[in-house]
């Protein structure tokens, strides 16, 4: 069960922030190739630097809490998943308190 730990952490960001696209109707996936445009960038610049970390010894994955498929640069799918999933809830959370900001009364 511990070799799900990480892509639990995925799930669980999962869940806590992508029903915001249906029940505040933030729109972000409806946008999701600008998403990527900002989020791509990024992603590629933290992607390049865990590959230099993970081959030069500075860290690694715990492969008891990895599934164990890995991509290009031998880095775990989690943590491509991880590049992704979290900028995007971060910006559903963002575009989220938009749309509920416009209705509250101040």
């Amino acid at each position: 069960m511990l070799k799900f730990g990480y892509m639990a952490m995925i799930v669980f960001t999962v869940v806590g922030s992508f029903w915001l696209e249906i029940i505040v109707k933030v729109n972000v996936l409806r946008r999701f190739w600008h998403a990527m445009q900002s989020i791509a960038p990024v992603a590629l610049l933290f992607i390049a630097w865990d590959a230099y970390a993970i081959r030069h010894g500075h860290w690694h994955f715990d492969s008891a809490q990895i599934l164990g498929l890995y991509g290009p640069l031998c880095i775990p799918i989690e943590e491509y998943l991880f590049f992704v999933v979290v900028p995007l809830a971060a910006i559903m959370t963002i575009e989220a308190v938009r749309n509920v900001k416009k209705h509250w009364k101040v």
